[in-house]
């Protein structure tokens, strides 16, 4: 055989191989393949071993699994006419693979659109303090408004968050100022309630003193009441012991003493005469038996 004709029969070889090569496909868990006959869609295919009919059918890949749009930073005004510098980021996936061939061409630029022109609706409806409040409610509007938008497109919008909001400088200074306020008013108060908490905790020291102090007298007080009690208990008891000729003698021997005094006069109560008619009496009757 001609060796031109050889290298061309092997050059035509190579290609056919190549062309059917092509048109083997091998597509993974998280992918589908939208396979089209002539333009028309006509199947789904994988995952695993595809094969297309060569020059006939055509595959495009549609990938599964979840991803993200990152949405550089766009400037919105408020509704009291502050301008914020806002970026976030969509997570969406393809959940019908068919309409998300056919029905967009450009899924990321219509989704990009469409958030961006909700956000500047979204804030342009609240004011600024309340864009910086609310970064919750404004993510689940653009989620919503988005995934009712995309949802013709088989895909499916599972989250919108915002990444940073960025007011104007002077609104960044103003709150600056005013996270410093709050701090030092926070610093006051907790001082104030530490010297509060000290006072109330001196007082109730120097009340359970006072208290303490009070029951000690007071049980004191009736230590001596008692101890008084006892002895004019005792006293009355000894007096009970004592006759008339013993309480005669005490009034001798104290008439005894005053007489025994360098003065010339006495004044005696009446009443001491009262006590001396016992002993009269007394020696009437001895000198009346003798």
């Amino acid at each position: 055989m001609d060796p031109v004709t050889l290298i061309l029969l092997f050059v035509l070889l190579f290609v056919f191989v190549w062309i059917i090569a092509s048109y083997i496909r091998i597509v993974p868990e998280y992918q589908r393949l939208v396979v089209l006959r002539l333009g028309r869609v006509v199947r789904i295919a994988g995952p695993g071993l595809v094969f297309l009919v060569p020059f006939i059918e055509q595959g495009i890949t549609v990938d599964l699994r979840e991803q993200y749009i990152e949405v550089t930073k766009q400037t919105c005004i408020t509704r009291d006419n502050a301008p914020v510098d806002i970026d976030f980021l969509i997570y969406f996936k393809v959940i019908d693979p068919k309409r998300s061939v056919v029905e967009v061409s450009d899924f990321r630029g219509a989704a990009v659109g469409i958030a961006t022109t909700t956000l500047r609706a979204v804030v342009g409806d609240i004011e600024l303090d309340q864009v910086l409040a609310k970064r919750e409610y404004i993510n689940e509007v653009l989620r919503e408004k988005l995934d009712e938008v995309t949802a013709r497109w088989g895909v499916k919008v599972t989250a919108v968050e915002i990444r940073e909001i960025l007011p104007p400088r002077e609104v960044q200074d103003a709150m600056i100022k005013q996270m410093s306020a709050e701090r030092n008013r926070r610093a006051m108060v907790t001082e104030a309630e530490g010297k509060r908490e000290a006072a109330i905790k001196v007082a109730q020291g120097e009340k359970e003193a006072m208290i303490l102090k009070a029951e000690g007298e007071k049980q004191a007080a009736i230590l001596r009441a008692e101890g008084a009690a006892l002895a004019l208990k005792y006293l009355d008891d000894q007096a009970k012991l004592i006759d008339e000729k013993t309480l005669m003698l005490q009034y001798f021997t104290t008439l005894k003493d005053i007489a025994s005094s360098p003065s010339t006069k006495f004044v005696l109560p009446l009443e001491l005469f009262k006590f001396l008619k016992p002993f009269e009496e007394m020696i009437e009757k001895r000198t009346t038996k003798e």
